[in-house]
């Protein structure tokens, strides 16, 4: 369930995308088929008028996060949906998206939550497999590109047939969604976790920060055997976020360092302001906002503080009063200029990236306001 996988799975549950078309594996008929389909509605689209603004409403929105939470898709879309929502005056509500989470378990037995693979998933029935399971909480009269509504292609799609890898709502993979949003001084506009790509032993832990300044700083010391570090410690990485890196590049995926690994250790809990691949698993807690270097207090972090992660209470705080914090943050030197932000498309990035929540999307690429808010609770 890489980022790719995710993604078009999302864009069928919106409508966006033809349905049937998630899953097909690139080297198969069924994509040529799914192709062509895609070129021809396209063009009926035209003659019917039917535009995207008509399909990627607030209600396709919920449609696709929902099915994000039940695929255990990649952490990643929520970034990519945030920023889609952003251009149409949407706003997507991390609050509303872990309310979302505890209402929808992962019915998906695929890596890294399960065991199976995107082409099982097809040969299991695709993503109408997944739709049928989840039909009571979708948004049916939603329209899709076919001019036909999301119930209405539910319906064409029949019923299923016995397979192994979407479990029935009443026996799923992971009994919440596989995304859990997190809050705390740590993270004030909020983090996320993919918990059910977790170790259950380490969603509720206190431990030791041991802290990387930065990618160049990761690469120079997590592999010594000088390292200070253990197994129930916290590895801490920053400055990899939408202006720290600059890009927030797919670092979130912090290695067990040599030293530990050697000794067998396969899991510890990493904290990052950056991403993550789809295809990763871990108790990794990724897009910690404000990132470091946008002010957030993951830049006041040093080695050796308290640091308690408790998915179940959605909490992800530094034991240190906010006293301490706000010395650190009025000592804290001024952030080093670097030539290359000052000039050309790099100094645009610069003052116009938005943080992860929003989807990393220029600000001026936003709707003017926010017309809508999802998900909403029903």
């Amino acid at each position: 369930m890489g980022t790719a996988s995710t993604m078009a799975c999302v864009a069928e549950a919106m409508g966006i995308a033809l349905p049937g078309s998630a899953t097909a594996p690139a080297v198969t008929a069924d994509r040529m088929r799914v192709a062509e389909r895609t070129g021809a509605q396209a063009v009926a689209m035209i003659a019917a008028g039917l535009t995207p603004q008509r399909i990627l409403t607030p209600e396709a929105f919920e449609n696709a996060l929902r099915v994000l939470l039940a695929i255990g898709g990649s952490t990643n879309g929520i970034v990519h949906l945030a920023a889609m929502a952003g251009r149409l005056g949407i706003e997507i509500d991390l609050e509303g998206l872990d309310a979302f989470g505890r209402q929808t378990p992962v019915l998906v037995d695929l890596k890294p939550s399960g065991e199976y693979y995107m082409e099982d998933l097809h040969k299991a029935g695709g993503l109408a497999a997944v739709l049928r399971e989840l039909r009571p909480l979708l948004n049916l009269d939603a329209l899709t590109v076919t001019g036909r509504t999301l119930g209405e292609e539910l319906d064409a799609a029949g019923p299923g047939f016995p397979q192994q890898v979407v479990r029935p709502a009443s026996d799923p993979i992971f009994p919440q969604g596989g995304i859990a949003v997190l809050r705390g001084n740590l993270a004030p506009a909020g983090a996320i976790i993919k918990q059910s790509a977790a170790d259950p032993a380490l969603m509720e832990h206190e431990g030791r920060a041991v802290v990387f300044e930065d990618l160049e700083d990761l690469a120079a010391r997590i592999d010594s055997d000088d390292l200070d570090v253990n197994a129930d410690d916290v590895l801490v990485l920053r400055n990899i976020g939408p202006k720290g890196a600059p890009g927030m590049p797919e670092a979130g995926y912090i290695p067990i360092p040599r030293r530990l690994a050697r000794a067998g250790v396969r899991d510890m809990v990493r904290i990052s302001d950056g991403r993550m691949s789809g295809t990763a698993a871990g108790t990794i807690v990724l897009h910690v906002s404000p990132e470091a270097a946008d002010g957030g207090p993951l830049a006041l972090i040093r080695t050796g503080d308290r640091i308690s992660l408790s998915v179940s209470a959605r909490s992800l705080n530094v034991l240190l009063d906010e006293a301490e914090l706000a010395a650190r943050r009025a000592a804290a030197p001024a952030p080093a200029e670097r030539p290359a932000d000052a000039r050309g498309y790099r100094a645009l990035y610069m003052r116009s990236v938005t943080q992860a929540e929003h989807g990393c999307d220029f600000d001026f690429l936003r709707a003017p306001a926010m017309t809508a808010r999802v998900p909403r609770l029903r």
